[in-house]
């Protein structure tokens, strides 16, 4: 059973089945259970596998932290996207070899609130979390913490 197909039908259950707001303190509950204990630049999946969208004021601050100009920031570090500014590389032109950011103290805003399941309304975007549980561990592990407390049966899987 491939887990991503069970996951959509966890989506699916959870569409037709949970309270948004029930499901939100679950989220939340789990995330900062989750969270309170992990090392995330131990992973850094997210950092090598997602493409990280900076605003205009968060490249400021980038770039005024590592005491580089502006312009010069931008064209080392940052390229050009429809809906915006992206920072280039994948993995991240910023992750150390450690898994630690260059620029921790400054990230953009899309990296601090990554993988937001503490954040209201998961209900309505499941089809992203249920995405990045392929990418990150604590957000697989929720889903999975999820799918008990939902008592979740999937039908296609013997064993759950």
């Amino acid at each position: 059973m491939d887990k991503l197909e069970q996951n959509m039908r966890f989506r699916t259950f959870l569409r037709n089945h949970a309270d948004s707001d029930e499901l939100d303190t679950h989220f939340l509950r789990l995330h900062d259970e989750l969270f309170s204990t992990f090392d995330c630049c131990k992973c850094s999946n997210c950092c090598k596998e997602l493409d990280i969208f900076i605003g205009d004021d968060e490249i400021k601050a980038a770039s005024e932290f590592l005491d580089i100009v502006k312009d010069d920031f931008i064209n080392k570090y940052i390229m050009q996207a429809d809906e915006g500014y992206m920072i280039k590389g994948n993995p991240c032109c910023f992750l150390n070899a450690d898994g630690r950011c260059q620029i921790q103290e400054r990230k953009p805003s899309e990296c601090i609130d990554f993988p937001f399941t503490n954040k209201p309304e998961r209900l309505y975007s499941l089809l992203s979390v249920i995405e990045f549980s392929e990418i990150c561990p604590v957000v697989a592990e929720i889903i999975e913490r999820l799918k008990k407390i939902y008592n979740f049966r999937d039908k296609h899987s013997a064993v759950l």
